[in-house]
């Protein structure tokens, strides 16, 4: 046995491996000012970004946890290893050689067991991606075929093939001097009848990687009708691998869902492939098991799913009664993300795979762009269950659907959800259906804490309150700051203020229909009073033309906090980012304008009032047209 890595070694790895790198592979990090990074903390649960690294010390801490140290301790504690093994393991990512005491630098003999597992994995996934090409293999090209996968598809996610001979990988690997501990212990072979054999024989198979692309167990696909086992069969569990706690394909999509803020959660291998090779790098898969809290950490880590967070977690689900069974069971995980959920399911049924097969790239891409809160999938799960055509179903429907609402932690989208769900229902009565909200709003509130993002909240009085019909400002609900809808008003309205050259006429084409809070429409209109953003001169001279035009000292005073808030962009602002903001708060605004035209055509007989109906429908595609329109320049398309 190799004795203690020489110290000048372990400096030499500690030189070599940045923890802003390596702690950037495992969670997002954003600029905390003054030189530090800040992210969620991976070794306990948080809504508000406590734990910090600082990069001119190469340490990190966590102000919450008190946890703490250098790039090795990290390494030790989030991958739950010795000292000698974390240092292992970073010397293998930074090309260090290391040399050992006693002995001195022994090749072969220096790895940790962890490292000889790795290493057997990537030598099968690389014996496996090989044997692809053989002519046994060719049911597995086949298969890749009719699902409109190419062999250069296979090679970008590492898709390969188990020979169906009974120990041809085991072979492989002990004529690479692997025992057959290691090889059971990797969960790559199994004690058979007359010795060791193959886990997986005659299968497609998919390597799955952990956060930072080292191969630690795989996915394998049945093949022959002679199979006996099941249609998808994973690696074991082993000292590598816990399925709960991995996503298949986060490592290749961990960047993407950081720049985009986005995570699309689907439900198999080549649901992965599909979407990421139709535009939306942003997919995931769990690994043979149901999706549940730990994944859940996984996600919120890499899109910094903070309070306030403007991201967004999509979950796609097959058309069929498993599927929205699927759906509503992650419906119950949906508190614990801050930023919104959303529910992407093809109407004919049809899988990202099967969809990109039939229709094309961009229909998969479609397919994301008209996902729906997961808040509504879930309510109109449960009217469909009931008779709306009578007040027995519409009451039972109510009572099903209003603890549903009443979860919903922002008041403000509450009670629009709310207003939603009596439009849903055909009640027509905005206040029984509110107070049947409350109602349960109120016992929920008494059978669980208040959610953390009540303390960012702020009075209406310190954000401009509201605003009522004769245009003054007026007492109303709280101004919810972490509202994402009311983010990225707020962000178009201090663009408008702070930078109206950026906004052209596109802000004054949105009018102040396009905002959900009366205090922004009410900024809006000041900007129209004043001939719009078109007509601003010099940036002093635009802010004292609207403060002038405000018609109290409430409204003057929302407008100075427009006026010298920072913006969420760093340095300046350019026209790349105002387009964004200002497509966002259009295809916001135009998604309302959906809901309400599909609200209108629920309520139209097409019999009885065709042309209404086909007047409501042509006005529905239209609108759609515009919002994908908008979706595209919001998402940077």
């Amino acid at each position: 046995m190799p004795g203690r890595i020489r110290q000048e070694d372990i400096a030499a790895v500690r030189e070599r491996s940045p923890i802003a790198d390596v702690v950037g592979e495992y969670l997002q990090l954003r600029s905390a000012g003054g030189g530090s990074l800040k992210g969620l903390c991976p070794f306990h649960d948080e809504k508000t970004p406590s734990f910090n690294v600082t990069p001119g010390k190469e340490l990190f801490y966590c102000f919450s946890c008190t946890a703490g140290g250098d790039v090795i301790k990290f390494v030790q504690s989030i991958e739950n290893l010795s000292f000698t093994e974390a240092v292992e393991r970073l010397a293998a990512r930074a090309g260090v050689e290391l040399r050992y005491e006693q002995g001195g630098y022994v090749p072969g003999q220096e790895s940790s067991q962890r490292r000889r597992l790795i290493e057997a994995h990537r030598l099968a996934r690389d014996f496996y991606s090989e044997r692809l090409r053989d002519d046994s293999a060719r049911l597995a090209r086949d298969f890749l075929a009719q699902r409109g996968f190419e062999l250069a598809d296979a090679e970008r996610f590492g898709v390969g093939y188990s020979p169906a001979g009974w120990d041809e990988l085991t072979r492989h690997l002990r004529g690479r001097g692997f025992t057959d501990e290691e090889l059971t212990r990797a969960g790559l072979a199994r004690q058979g009848r007359r010795g060791l054999v193959d886990m997986f024989r005659g299968r497609l198979m998919w390597p799955v990687g952990d956060l930072t692309g080292e191969t630690i167990a795989f996915g394998a696909r049945k093949l022959h009708d002679g199979d006996e086992g099941p249609k998808y069969l994973n690696t074991p569990e082993t000292s590598l691998f816990k399925k709960g706690h991995l996503l298949y394909g986060a490592d290749l999509a961990k960047r993407e869902i950081a720049h985009r803020r986005q995570a699309v959660i689907v439900e198999g291998y080549t649901d992965v492939m599909a979407c990421h090779l139709s535009g939306v790098p942003t997919a995931v898969a769990t690994c043979g098991t149901s999706f549940g809290e730990d994944h859940v950490k996984i996600l919120r880590r890499l899109i910094m799913d903070t309070d306030g967070s403007d991201g967004e977690v999509i979950f796609t689900f097959d058309g069929d009664a498993a599927g929205r069974r699927a759906a509503l069971r992650a419906f119950g995980l949906e508190g614990k993300f801050v930023t919104q959920t959303f529910v992407a399911v093809q109407p004919d049924g049809l899988d990202p795979c099967d969809l990109r097969l039939k229709q094309g790239d961009g229909a998969v891409r479609d397919l994301i762009a008209r996902r729906v809160p997961l808040f509504e999938f879930a309510i109109r799960s449960a009217l469909a269950k009931h008779d709306l055509d009578t007040t027995e179903g519409q009451l039972a429907a109510l009572d099903e659907a209003a603890p549903i609402v009443a979860r919903i932690k922002d008041q403000g989208m509450r009670a629009r959800y709310a207003v939603n769900l009596d439009r849903w229902l055909g009640l027509m009565d905005e206040r029984f259906v509110l107070a049947r909200v409350r109602q349960h709003a109120g016992s929920t509130r008494a059978s669980r804490a208040a959610p953390a993002r009540s303390d960012n909240r702020r009075a209406a009085a310190d954000s401009g309150g509201q605003r009522g019909a004769d245009g003054q400002l007026a007492q109303a609900a709280p101004y919810d700051r972490s509202d994402p809808v009311l983010r990225v008003e707020r962000e178009s309205l201090k663009l408008a203020v702070q930078w109206p050259a950026l906004c052209g006429p596109e802000f004054d084409s949105l009018g102040a229909a396009a905002f959900t809070v009366p205090a922004h429409a009410a900024v809006a209109q000041i900007v129209a009073r004043c001939g719009g953003v078109v007509s601003a001169g010099r940036a002093r001279d635009w802010v004292a033309a609207l403060l002038e035009a405000a018609p109290d000292d409430r409204a003057r005073s929302f407008v100075t906090e427009l006026a010298v808030e920072t913006l969420r962009v760093a340095g300046e602002p350019d026209s790349k980012h105002a387009d964004v903001v200002l497509a966002r708060v259009g295809e916001l605004a135009v998604g309302r304008q959906i809901a309400a035209v599909k609200a209108r055509l629920q309520r139209t007989n097409p019999v009885q009032d065709q042309a209404a109906y086909n007047t409501m429908f042509g006005d529905l595609v239209a609108l759609e047209q515009r919002r994908r329109s908008l979706l595209d320049r919001a998402t940077g398309g």
